[in-house]
């Protein structure tokens, strides 16, 4: 009956997600979940600009002492979302922390940072953390691991796709009942970190596109979408994982650049536009080529999932699968990440592994994460 507490910051660079967790056994052996609470954490400007400089280049010194503040940021986070669930410390039994991925190159290495003795000491509670870091030394991707909660929490009686849309974009392929052998999942491809970057290079003033706004009033260069689509990734063979290694500042200077040599007179809307298409139109690729199930629907969360431009762009390739929010059927979607890493937590204090060897392309089943102790 013992609390969890989950913390995850992603590739958007948005804020700290936090959730409060019970979870417990039915009768049948079966895990079940009650959330208790979720918060998000927003960053500052000062503590996005560090992370995100982060992203491509500092010093030793500059690592070090983000890894250690952001452990003080990810505690904080956990203080808070205990508060707002009203739930004593010594309910807890471990926090269960995903930390910032500063590099991400499998199935090669893979690197998150956030101090986990500082959370401990701060919070005066066990930590799980380095998730990603056990998969990959057995020659997985280290990506994606909400896999395991998609199958355990989120099964439905057919057979069901869950989009998550942070950063980078990945789906789960669910079979009826959650069964874990008949689960796949993978990267499909920028989520909304183009998205959010075009914006902020072309409107400096604004840090995304609020409510797919600016999308909605331009018209996407289908000629730049088919250049863009064209890359190897999206026709790689699961399993596969990426982030802004590839989706780059870099990147994104590319395609503002094809999109005017093009179009000399595509405005800031169809430039945005044509990210948001992006994401959508990878997402349906992904799905054309890579899933053969009889989906039923499938389930968005995640930051993109509050863009309701994308999430028609992304209804409308697919038709007639349906696309509903992953509310719906559960929770607010945003809160779907911290649950999985209060989830892999429990796992990993249990013995019970956490990877789902058909989406990371492991050896075998691991249990993941690192133990430090409060």
């Amino acid at each position: 009956m013992s609390v969890y507490v989950g913390l995850m910051s992603g590739t958007s660079l948005d804020g700290i997600s936090a959730a409060a967790v019970r979870f417990t056994r039915d009768d049948a052996g079966r895990l079940r979940y009650e959330l208790l609470a979720f918060i998000t954490t927003t960053y500052t400007v000062q503590q996005r600009d560090r992370l995100r400089a982060a992203l491509t280049s500092g010093s030793a010194r500059e690592y070090c002492r983000l890894g250690f503040d952001l452990g003080q940021w990810l505690a904080d986070a956990a203080i808070a979302v205990l508060a707002e669930a009203g739930v004593a410390r010594r309910e807890v039994r471990a926090i269960g922390s995903h930390g910032q991925t500063i590099w991400h190159e499998a199935p090669h290495s893979t690197w998150q940072i956030g101090e986990a003795a500082v959370i401990a000491e701060r919070t005066g509670l066990d930590v799980v953390s380095d998730f990603r870091v056990r998969d990959v030394a057995a020659a997985g991707q280290g990506a994606p691991l909400v896999p395991v909660a998609d199958a355990l929490l989120f099964s439905g009686d057919d057979w069901r796709a869950l989009q998550n849309i942070g950063g980078i974009g990945n789906v789960t392929v669910v079979p009826p009942g959650g069964a874990i052998e008949g689960v796949r999942a993978f990267d499909t491809g920028p989520g909304v970190a183009v998205i959010d970057a075009v914006t902020r290079t072309l409107i400096p003033e604004l840090s995304y596109d609020v409510d797919g706004a600016l999308a909605a009033r331009g018209t996407p260069l289908e000629a730049v979408l088919g250049e863009l689509l064209a890359h190897p990734y999206f026709a790689a063979e699961p399993p596969k994982s990426t982030g802004r290694e590839l989706f780059d500042a870099a990147y994104v200077r590319r395609l503002i650049d094809r999109c005017r040599e093009v179009d000399p007179g595509a405005s800031n809307e169809d430039i945005i536009a044509t990210a948001t298409a992006l994401t959508a139109r990878s997402i349906a690729d992904a799905y054309e080529r890579f899933m053969p199930e009889p989906v039923s629907e499938v389930l968005v969360s995640g930051g993109g999932a509050k863009n309701p431009t994308l999430v028609a762009m992304i209804g409308r390739a697919i038709d007639p699968v349906p696309v509903r929010a992953f509310a719906e059927r559960f929770f607010d979607g945003e809160a779907k990440e911290a649950v999985a890493f209060a989830l892999l937590a429990y796992l990993h204090l249990n013995r019970m592994p956490g990877n789902v060897p058909r989406a990371t392309g492991a050896r075998g089943q691991r249990v993941l994460g690192t133990l430090t102790p409060a």
